[in-house]
């Protein structure tokens, strides 16, 4: 994989109201491919059809799959704030969360 190059970090709505979180070098073939790929496995495969909810572009792989992993670990609402880019309730989700964690 090539350090410098497009990637995406993406986010799909499932029909079951879920979110799956990925990256990708070409968002509209990956796309494609949860919609219609035969890999039963997979967590989209039973969750079609599919919406492109939210997107960012990196040219550097690095920094897009730190992303990738920082929205994979933050919950429904706060990736449903970042599809209506509310900051402050991102902000607000955020302190409700470290205020939960006990050292």
């Amino acid at each position: 994989m090539k350090l410098n190059h497009n990637y995406y970090v993406y986010i799909l709505e499932c029909s079951d109201g879920s979110y799956y979180t990925g990256i990708t070098d070409h968002l509209d073939r990956r796309f494609w491919e949860h919609n219609n790929d035969d890999d039963t496995t997979a967590y989209t495969y039973s969750r079609r059809p599919l919406e492109i909810k939210y997107f960012e572009r990196f040219q550097n792989v690095v920094p897009a799959i730190a992303r990738e992993k920082q929205i994979k670990g933050w919950s429904g609402k706060k990736k449903e704030a970042l599809f209506q880019e509310d900051w402050e309730e991102i902000k607000r989700l955020s302190k409700s969360a470290t205020e939960t964690i006990k050292p």
